[in-house]
């Protein structure tokens, strides 16, 4: 069972552990699952879930705007086909496709750079 519990500025997910009935933070889930965040099948789970979360939301911007694939496509410069493999994150999506895509559907987006110290050590030549 999975379960939110608000905490001041940030929403914790949690999930249940049957056996022990106690609650397990996700983020501690992940962890022990997909490795600490910095991992290649962590970067990669992370990578993917940011993948579907923007194809839904285009999706339902779409659908909201009563708009089909095909118009929307019109609009952006791309086939239909190509919508639809975004909105399933069958797709990858250059920055400039994505922005135009959330530019004609009347919305931003907007993108947070975070520096991790761990990968700029690990660029540096020996």
């Amino acid at each position: 069972m999975v379960g939110s519990i608000k905490e001041p500025n940030q929403t914790q997910e949690y999930m249940v552990d049957a056996k022990r009935s106690k609650l397990i933070p996700f983020e501690e889930i992940k962890d022990n699952v997909l490795g600490k965040k910095g991992t290649a099948d962590r970067d990669e789970y992370e990578f993917e879930v940011s993948m579907i979360l923007i194809a839904n939301s285009i999706k339902e911007l779409r659908k909201k705007k009563k708009l089909t694939q095909a118009e929307l496509g019109e609009l952006v410069g791309v086939k239909k086909s190509q919508v639809s493999k975004i909105e399933n994150a069958n797709q990858n999506i250059t920055i400039e496709t994505m922005l135009k895509i959330f530019r004609a559907l009347g919305s931003s987006i907007r993108f947070s750079i975070e520096e991790s110290t761990s990968t700029m050590q690990s660029l540096k030549p020996a």
